[in-house]
């Protein structure tokens, strides 16, 4: 037994927070293959129970980070990597809204996996979709550069995360590795829509991306659970802005976008989400094409494309409409 793990263990069994340099040495013992199964379990159903700290999470982004694979992006590139979680069977709003965005003329680095809590991840309806999955470092490089977007497998970037799959998928709840994937971009994005699946984990990811060094971020929870900004109702939400956290509250309303139900919203199997975001990319009207409307203008807001969120709609309402997020979609097709 490590002295990190020791340590670590004593802390949580009194529910008291790991200071942030011993969760950095009990990560990177996890890591060397320095510990057990039972300590891997002990450790993160220990921190799950007392509840993970910003400064827990953000020790845990940042060793991760060191561990995993990176790739060079062009100064603005943004990510819309959400935790998931929230059961809600929606169709994949933030991986169509990054086609939008990168219209839009924002780099993109979407980061993502299979789906853990839903039917249908970021990389199956993309895979659906036809655009590779398995590119290497180099080859996302230059789609970031030549297209404006590019998918990062989270597989091929952090091969660490299979350390502790088995754990994980023995303890059956969730643990600090669900919060851990939109920090852990191999792009290093500057900017970043976060959707989170509680409204307890909007300060706390909040705060975590700050530690973490983010230029510019927004940080989403809906009030009906969705870890996206949502049609339904109004969305709690977080700016960070260099040393700078602002709570506000994003209402679709506001905007001139009718509410919906999360009926209107529902996805389905990876192939019945294509069909979905290739209606939104072709111009179908509605609901889903206004959820994602909402999610780009908020992520425009957020990497300082435009000076509100109204601004960002009209500018992704334009990048569908003249086929800019199609042409997105095409060109990463092509590349495969």
């Amino acid at each position: 037994m490590t002295q990190a793990i020791r340590e670590s263990l004593d802390l949580l069994s009194r529910k008291q927070d790991l200071p942030a340099t011993l969760a950095f040495t009990v990560v990177q013992n996890l890591l060397a293959g320095e510990l057990t199964p039972a300590q891997i379990g002990g450790l993160l159903l220990g921190l799950s129970l007392k509840g993970e700290t910003p400064e827990e999470i953000a020790a845990f982004a940042q060793t991760l980070r060191d561990a995993g694979l990176k790739i060079k992006a062009p100064e603005g590139t943004l990510d819309t990597c959400g935790t998931g979680g929230d059961r809600s069977g929606t169709f994949n709003i933030s991986t169509t809204t990054a086609f939008v965005i990168a219209g839009a003329g924002v780099p993109v680095a979407k980061h993502g996996n299979r789906f853990a809590s839903g039917r249908c991840g970021s990389a199956d309806v993309l895979e659906q979709l036809g655009i590779p999955l398995k590119t290497t470092p180099e080859s996302s490089e230059r789609h970031l550069q030549h297209i404006g977007m590019t998918f990062l497998f989270a597989q091929i970037y952090h091969p660490a995360m299979a350390k502790v799959a088995a754990e994980r998928r023995e303890l059956g709840v969730r643990t600090i590795f669900n919060l851990l994937g939109p920090l852990l971009n191999p792009a290093g994005a500057s900017y970043q829509l976060l959707g989170v699946s509680s409204p307890s984990l909007l300060p706390k990811m909040a705060k975590a991306l700050q530690i973490l060094g983010i230029k510019r971020a927004v940080v989403a929870v809906g009030e009906d659970g969705l870890d996206e900004v949502t049609l339904t109702g109004a969305t709690q939400a977080i700016l960070i802005d260099g040393g700078e956290i602002q709570p506000f509250i994003i209402r679709p309303q506001d905007y001139g976008l009718d509410l919906c139900s999360l009926r209107d919203l529902q996805g389905g199997s990876p192939a019945e989400n294509r069909e979905i975001t290739l209606r939104i990319l072709h111009g179908e009207k509605g609901p889903q094409r206004d959820i994602v409307l909402l999610n780009a203008g908020t992520a425009l807001y957020a990497a300082n494309k435009v000076t509100g969120i109204q601004e960002g709609i009209v500018l992704a309402a334009e990048s569908l409409d003249s086929g800019k997020a199609l042409s997105i979609l095409e060109k990463l097709r092509a590349s495969a």
